[in-house]
């Protein structure tokens, strides 16, 4: 489960409400959600989380042995964490979070939207901005080692310290996610008999609410997954895991060549060059800046995958700097063209966008092969490129579209295949 690409952050969930009915009054509805912890079926939930963490103590035990001995031949995986963990245990930890959470989360999701136990998708999260929520609660949640077998405790179980942290979306609460977090907090407190502690916690109960929907989690990763392979961000960074997901959607195949024309901080490449190695990526701005902070990308992954195998050769990804208008690039010798385009927010304007949609769609067109090429395109602007479509209508259909939250705005993932139609050639590059 943890190997999943396409997965922010994972959680087992202790229990789900889909039509939760919240009491009018804020002290009525705060007392509610302190009265639901004692009624909420916490010990599989529990185990699973204890079962996930000997895991993970597993992995960082194998990790210090791994540096100290040059000789070890375990390999690691993605995350710098071995790939010689129990794969039985791995299962294990699988089925119980099936049956605690009654569902098990979606690993081929194109997008980053994923179900069941898992992925908490932020959605009030921006990139680098926590949401609302997980500044507040004085209250967490924790468990006893032997969490939710033994609420009594053997006198030597430690007790565990523990945070609640409430994301919540809706206007229709009398209450806000700090109050909801410190009340369900302090019932979780009483409860178990666990210390609240916001930064030195073990365990991270997460209340979701959602409207009506009400989901009660327990959270299985420390630091959400979209940060993998990115050390330097930019202003409009994009999360690893929806670049894995638009590259999932055009279905690589070996040896194709992937472009990304306005590549920002890299992560789209950079994760097409970690998942698809069998692939040729290039990457491209025209900002020196953002051109920067990818290269610094790379060089961080170079390191980070030399690190892990000594005979490494490196990753298949050029960076380039250019114009978007005027690539470099030979008349349809590209496969696959997977960019995050302007928003016309943080980066560009929505005036400008008129004018550099209809103009990159175009030059895109020239150097995508004719037939067999696709283009997955993200952008929150969508008038404005549903009318840039219709006018390169002749070389790009619309495949299908996948609407996405980022950083809490409605954005959508177009995919377009490229049609048989010439595109035409404003000038000669060779």
């Amino acid at each position: 489960v943890h190997r999943l690409r396409s997965v922010d952050n994972l959680f087992v969930v202790v229990q789900e409400f889909k039509e939760y009915q919240f009491k009018e009054s804020k002290e009525d509805a705060l007392k509610d959600l302190e009265d639901l912890v004692k009624k909420l079926p916490w010990t599989n939930p529990l185990k699973v989380w204890e079962l996930n963490n000997s895991l993970k103590k597993k992995k960082t035990k194998r990790k210090k042995h791994n540096l100290q001995s040059t000789a070890s031949k375990e390999k690691l995986n993605d995350d710098g964490e071995e790939e010689g963990t129990d794969q039985t245990d791995a299962s294990k930890q699988e089925d119980c979070t099936q049956t605690a959470a009654g569902a098990e989360p979606a690993g081929g999701q194109d997008t980053e939207e994923t179900q069941g136990v898992a992925s908490r998708n932020g959605e009030e999260e921006d990139d680098n901005e926590q949401s609302d929520a997980k500044e507040e609660s004085q209250a967490g949640s924790g468990s006893e080692s032997k969490a939710g077998d033994s609420k009594a405790g053997e006198g030597d179980a430690k007790v565990l310290k523990f945070r609640v942290t409430c994301n919540r979306a809706g206007d229709k609460h009398s209450f806000t996610s700090n109050e909801a977090a410190r009340d369900f907090g302090g019932a979780v407190q009483e409860h178990f008999q666990w210390k609240a502690d916001m930064t030195n916690f073990d365990v991270e109960v997460l209340l979701n609410i959602h409207n009506n929907e009400v989901v009660v989690g327990i959270a299985l990763t420390e630091e959400s997954l979209h940060r993998r392979n990115i050390t330097h961000f930019g202003p409009t960074t994009l999360r690893s895991t929806l670049a894995y997901g638009m590259l999932r959607l055009c279905d690589p195949q070996p040896t194709d060549i992937i472009v990304d024309p306005m590549c920002g901080t890299g992560a789209i490449p950079i994760e097409g060059a970690t998942e698809w190695p069998s692939c040729y990526h290039i990457a491209g701005d025209n900002n020196p800046q953002a051109v920067k902070r990818a290269a610094n990308n790379i060089c961080s992954l170079l390191k980070k995958s030399e690190n892990k195998d000594s005979t490494s050769l490196g990753i298949p990804l050029d960076i380039i700097q250019w114009d978007i208008c005027n690539l470099p690039l030979r008349t349809g010798s590209v496969d696959i063209i997977v960019s995050d385009m302007p928003f016309g927010k943080r980066i560009g304007s929505k005036k400008k966008n008129w004018d550099l949609y209809p103009a990159c769609l175009m030059e895109m067109g020239r150097i995508c092969t004719p037939g067999t090429g696709r283009a997955v395109l993200l952008t929150q602007d969508k008038k404005c490129f549903a009318k840039a479509l219709s006018r390169m209508g002749h070389i790009w259909r619309k495949g299908q579209t996948v609407w996405v939250n980022v950083g809490g705005l409605h954005a959508a993932v177009y995919l377009l295949k490229r049609t048989w139609e010439r595109a035409e050639e404003k000038r000669s590059f060779w």
